[in-house]
């Protein structure tokens, strides 16, 4: 029930500071994780940037070793894919910036560090919130290019990380999000990779598109812990943010509820309706993520992680799970959790 095509987040690049080793698995992880650093489109883009930036001609072959790059096709086909304009007239002219050259040395740093990742930190971490039987099976795409967003996107059997190439980011950011990014992959493995055909139409599209929660689940993920603040590698800025979202769990909670009555009581009927409604819930970090995070969390503090894991591929019984889990921590805390309400469940559970 959660996507597969396409996840979007906010995946950031660290400079080569952590030990050298080669991306890919451990020996413990064998199978289970299999990530290929695929690095051609921004090593192209750095050759040529290299040669501006030193003032000398570009030969045209490097050009075309640029636009063949797998990389490079298939973030064009990623843009395509989200009807936006990219071809490789813009991209050149991106590339002959003046504000893109001058970037040029440290960017030729940043590129280098990937040889440095770790992907099999990321991945362990990953795979302690996971489902048994979830693998994670990507390629991994740094890229010099105009946006400065960074996505997961696939089309095919391999999903692709792509990473906008950012030489301010840090390592511990860096580790945040990459296996944040992992465990969307992961968590696709083994969750419904399509809607529920044995549910009618709008619910199947609602139950599906309930996979945002694991936005949620992935912040638990790559904090490592429920009791770890989910920003805790950012700067003040952006740990004040999300606390004061977090903060708000009840108003957001109250958003989403809205939003699923209106489908399962027939005020909202057309799946693309559903879809359009359900992307509003994303943002940079919007209740998808903390509602997600806050029912993860709480479920696991009272019950358990394995309770969490249970769950975590079928959003009514991830709320029904979330609600007995409020019940025995309101019972013993300070801080009393708001509860789906019994209309919502039992519609979810009987239409």
């Amino acid at each position: 029930m959660f996507r597969t095509r396409l996840i979007l987040s906010i995946l950031l690049f660290v400079i080569g500071c952590a030990p050298s080793i080669q991306l890919g698995a451990s020996p413990d992880l064998g199978a289970r994780l299999q990530v290929k650093l695929v690095d051609d489109e921004a090593m192209s883009a750095l050759a040529i940037l290299e040669q501006e930036f030193a003032a000398r001609p570009v030969d045209e072959r490097q050009w075309q070793r640029l636009f063949s790059a797998e990389g490079y096709l298939r973030l064009k086909q990623r843009e395509n894919y989200m009807k936006r304009t990219f071809t490789d007239a813009d991209f050149r002219g991106f590339i002959q910036s003046d504000t893109l050259i001058r970037r040029t040395p440290a960017l030729r740093l940043a590129v280098a560090g990937f040889e440095k990742v770790d992907a099999s930190t990321a991945a362990r971490q990953a795979l302690s919130y996971l489902p048994s039987g979830a693998r994670i099976v990507a390629r991994l795409y740094p890229e010099i290019k105009p946006h400065t967003n960074s996505f997961v996107f696939s089309q095919d059997s391999i999903p692709g990380i792509f990473v906008y190439v950012d030489p301010a980011r840090t390592p511990a950011e860096f580790q945040n999000t990459l296996t944040h990014e992992l465990h969307h992959i992961g968590l696709n493995s083994v969750c419904r990779s399509e809607p529920d055909t044995s549910l009618r139409e709008p619910l199947r599209t609602l139950v599906y598109r309930m996979g945002g929660f694991g936005e949620g689940f992935a912040m638990l993920a790559a904090a490592g812990s429920p009791d770890s603040n989910a920003h805790y590698e950012s700067d003040s800025a952006s740990r004040d943010q999300w606390d004061r979202d977090v903060a708000n769990h009840e108003a957001n909670l109250r958003l989403l509820e809205t939003f699923f009555l209106n489908v399962v009581e027939g005020r909202v009927t057309s799946p693309d309706s559903v879809n359009a409604l359900a992307g509003q819930f994303y943002g940079a970090q919007g209740p998808w993520y903390t509602v997600g995070w806050k029912m993860a969390v709480t479920i696991e503090k009272v019950f358990g992680r394995s309770s969490l894991l249970a769950v975590m591929c079928d959003p009514p019984a991830l709320l029904r799970r979330y609600n007995e889990a409020v019940a025995v921590w309101n019972r013993s805390h300070a801080e009393k959790l708001p509860v789906w309400t019994d209309r919502l469940l039992a519609l979810l559970k009987t239409t």
